[in-house]
């Protein structure tokens, strides 16, 4: 059954669906041989364009309608830190490519499917505008100067 998100968060579940095709390219990468540092560079552009972004408005907005206590918050903070980590590796490259795209893909559900629900229906009118109103609905404008998963 679909889930029936709040207005206010689909924004947020807008940048989850680039995010799961950023996991898909990166499988798809691996799948036709495309050296990491190639698939690298363009997980380096999502990060810097969308995932950090991303990250500080749910810390800044969403997160605190549950408060920095609740065990799905933690969750999610320390999947973030972990992510962040992830995409910022520069030794092991392959090795966190391949982490990204399994924990991102799990972080993403976990929102969707969890913690978003959680958020949405706890927040008041008042949070919920608040949320929405510091996520721009600016168009997805994907980085398609090497575009590997093709």
């Amino acid at each position: 059954m679909a889930i029936k998100r709040n207005p206010s968060l689909q924004e947020y579940s807008k940048d989850h669906h680039q995010a799961l095709l950023l996991c898909w390219k990166i499988q798809v990468g691996f799948s036709k041989g495309i050296a990491a540092e190639r698939i690298k560079a363009y997980s380096d552009w999502f990060y810097e364009n969308h995932i950090l972004e991303h990250f500080q408005l749910e810390e800044k907005y969403m997160f605190p309608v549950l408060g920095n206590e609740n065990k799905l918050v933690i969750q999610a903070l320390e999947e973030h830190k972990i992510l962040l980590a992830l995409f910022t590796d520069t030794t092991q490259i392959e090795t966190s490519l391949k982490q990204i795209q399994t924990l991102l893909k799990s972080h993403i559900r976990f929102e969707e499917q969890i913690l978003f629900n959680e958020i949405q229906n706890a927040a008041t009118p008042e949070e919920l505008e608040k949320i929405a109103q510091f996520h721009s609905d600016k168009k997805y404008k994907d980085n398609l100067n090497d575009v590997f998963w093709r």
